[in-house]
């Protein structure tokens, strides 16, 4: 399976030095982090969680964040009344990381689908970017994703 738990050691492993892994998810935050979100976690990106609970990249920008960011995140975005008026929803997605501009990387929330998009938080505009997870991470670490 190409986001399956024994893929992720390996990828991380494999990250260049400039990005900096987190150790893996406790089950716990990992069912926190659901429960937050009211629903199950994508199984890709709990499956890449189980091997670091969050990665950045030479400038700290989360590439991926911790279980607990997650959670923070999308209840925040989700719940923000401000947001509600201002842009389309956000429950089908499941924000992960950011691109350190303000702009941020999500997959589809319950609908099994690998894919990884980017919210432009000026146009409300959410665009693929990779075909999964492991496609993301390797091109952000290696300056090859493309943004809006």
């Amino acid at each position: 399976m190409e986001n399956g738990p024994a893929m992720w050691p390996e990828l991380i492993a494999a990250l260049p030095e400039t990005a900096e892994a987190a150790p893996p998810a406790a089950e716990g935050a990992l069912a926190d982090c659901a429960t937050a979100l009211g629903h199950p976690l994508p199984a890709g990106l709990t499956a890449l969680l189980t091997a670091a609970d969050g990665v950045t990249d030479e400038y700290g920008t989360g590439l991926l964040w911790s279980a607990e960011q997650i959670a923070a995140e999308n209840v925040a975005l989700r719940r923000g009344t401000e947001f509600a008026a201002l842009y389309m929803p956000f429950d089908p997605l499941v924000f992960f990381g950011e691109t350190g501009g303000g702009d941020l990387y999500a997959v589809l929330a319950r609908i099994d689908r690998p894919d990884v998009f980017v919210w432009d938080h000026e146009t409300d505009s959410r665009t693929w970017v990779a075909g999964s997870l492991a496609d993301y991470l390797e091109r952000s670490v290696n300056g090859r994703l493309l943004g809006p």
